[in-house]
Order: C-alpha cells, then structure tokens, then sequence
C-alpha cells in the first residue's frame, strides 16, 4: 500500500485542530508557528511557507484570544455612541466599519441612550477588551480619573470634547456652526425674517455650535429676534413633532423653520400635514445632516449636508493610525466641511413683514 500524500488533509476541517498539530505537521516547534502566524520575528521563507501549508491543509483557525494575550492586541475598536437609532448613526457605522474592516479590525458598538453614567461606565468596560476608542458623546465629563482611562487607550473624538482637557484629544467634527449660518442666511436671503429653530439636547456640542449659527445670522435683522422662535428639541423626531406643534399656536407663526437635525424635520413636517399646513407655501421647513432619506421625501428637504460615512471613515484612519504608531497621537483638531443643499421645502414666503 502507498504512502498517504503529504498534500492530502490529515484530519477533518471540523475536527478540534491545535496548534500542536500544526506544529507537528510542518516539523516546527509551536514557537515557530506562533511566530509565522503572529508575524513576529521573521522566519525563514521555506519554513514559513511549510507552516502556512499545513494551517491550509488542517484547516487551522488561529485562536484570537490567545493571539492577543500574545500581541497584547485584540483586533478591536471600540465604539460609543449616544443612540444607534436613525440614518445619522447607521451611516457614521457604516463608514467606521469600511475602513476597519478593510484593515482587518472588528468594530464593537455600544450607546448611552444619553445617560451620563453609562458613558463611563461602558468606557471602563471596554478598557482592555479594545485596541482603540471613537467616542461620540456630550455626556462625559472628563474628570482626571477618566483622562487617566482615556490616556492608556488610543481615543478619537467624533466631535468637541468639554472640559479643559479637550485639546489634549484627537477630536473630528463637522462644521456645525458654519452650516447652520449658512442656512440661516439662506433663509434670510429667500425673503424670511421669522425664521424659528428647533435646537437640540441642551449639553450636546453639536446642537449649541448649530444654535450660535443660527443666532449669528438672525441678529443682522435690524429687529430684535422673537424669543419664542427658538425652540428646545433632543434630536428626535417626536421632539421636532412637539416643537413645531408649539411654533403653530404662537399669535404670529413663522415662515420658516430650520430644525438642528433631519430627524426633527422629519417630525416637524408631520405636524404641519397633520395641522394643514402646507410645505413650502405656507411654511418653509430645513434641517442638518441630509440623511439619505430626506431626498426622498415630499417635499425632498433642504439640509446641510455632512459627510457623515466619510466621519466615521476618518476616525476609523486616524484611530488605527495612531494605534499602528504605538499609540502616539498628536493630539489634531479637525474640521471636515459641509455642504447646502436645497430642495422643494423651502421658498420663498407669501408676505415678507
């Protein structure tokens, strides 16, 4: 009887293969193989070859946890973020996953659903289980105890940490108060003077650069701006239902409302079905983000547009940028811009007063 060809698998792909039997397979120790898989002090091209063949012909899938006991890596990048709820979030995952994936990392999300004690506490949770943080949150306060955390753990911000530690942090935003002056303007410009808008979560960063846009552009009126035209919202669309319902009852209704998010707009414009009052003739409605969908509403919205896949897509580069550096971050504040975009929701008003 011949002997069994050294090219033909010598156990079953399900069996439970170990690191031994490659070893013994390839004629190596376990240390070589561990050093071939792990690409740690170079091996020799022949024995790398004999080892990577009979991972090939065993079916060997290396154990990722022993892996990172070894490399002290898991192959992981952590991600907090204060909902995962609506287009905004799935779009700034969806381009944090293209380039980790790509560069053959996992992604582990999480939220806080906005409570201030959670983001700690998954933070703390994450230590050592992550290589690497993109953090996208207004609930943390950056106490010494959390720079302490933060200091051992690569970390990118995905918007304007608070605090006088902030600067320390590689932090990426969108321009929040810039696109919301822009809009404002925008408005202006079509002939509205009032102008209402729905603002977001009181502590959230990106809702107060958004607000001071629109402040900034409401006091070149030679008037004084009517208080009652700004609104709070949380960034949800049920909040942007309730603030447009309140924009309705007031004595004098505005000819336009920008809401600080898409999902508030998206609200808000079923108010105003709901109330009978037409979009854009009666009253003309924007919002920020443009998520995918509001091009497809009727009428398609106007929006400042961010880059949100390419937000998450930058983070992901910087993050593993500084990871593959050792962790030496130097600490870059970065701006990306935005873009407006106009569509069938606005126009100019029936009366200018």
């Amino acid at each position: 009887m011949s002997e069994p060809s050294r090219e033909a698998p010598v156990r079953s792909e399900t069996a439970d293969v170990t690191i031994h039997d490659v070893a013994r397979e390839a004629r190596v120790s376990i240390a070589t193989v561990s050093r071939v898989l792990n690409g740690t002090n170079p091996v020799k091209g022949a024995t790398s070859e004999r080892v990577m063949a009979a991972v090939e012909r065993l079916g060997y899938i290396p154990h990722s946890g022993a892996r990172s006991l070894i490399k002290r890596e898991t192959r992981t990048l952590g991600v907090l973020l204060p909902d995962m709820f609506g287009e905004f979030f799935s779009e700034l995952i969806r381009g944090l996953d293209l380039v980790a994936r790509r560069r053959g990392f996992a992604l582990l999300v999480t939220c806080t659903h906005g409570e201030a004690s959670a983001a700690e506490t998954m933070l703390r949770t994450m230590h050592g289980k992550v290589d690497g943080m993109v953090i996208l949150s207004s609930d943390l306060d950056l106490d010494a105890g959390l720079c302490r955390l933060l200091g051992r753990t690569p970390t990118v911000f995905l918007n304007q940490p608070d605090g006088p530690q902030a600067a320390s942090y590689d932090a990426i935003s969108v321009d929040n108060h810039g696109g919301a002056l822009s809009m404002t303007r925008y408005l202006l410009g079509l002939g509205h003077r009032r102008i209402a808008f729905i603002g977001g979560p009181e502590h959230n960063m990106d809702a107060r650069q958004r607000l001071e846009g629109w402040r900034e552009a409401m006091a070149s009126l030679a008037a004084e701006p009517d208080p009652a035209l700004e609104v709070p919202g949380d960034f949800s669309e049920a909040s942007g239902y309730r603030a447009a319902c309140r924009l309705l009852k007031l004595p004098t209704r505005p000819t336009a409302i920008f809401a600080a998010n898409d999902d508030m707009a998206l609200g808000a414009l079923a108010a105003l079905r709901d109330q009978g009052v037409k979009v854009p003739e009666d009253i003309s409605l924007a919002g920020f983000d443009d998520v995918p969908i509001v091009r497809y509403l009727s009428p398609a919205l106007t929006s400042v547009r961010a880059p949100i896949p390419e937000l998450g897509a930058r983070a992901a580069e910087r993050l593993l940028n500084i990871i593959e550096a050792g962790g030496a971050s130097q600490a870059r504040q970065e701006t990306l811009d935005v873009v407006l975009v106009t569509r069938a929701s606005t126009c100019p008003p029936r009366l200018t007063p």
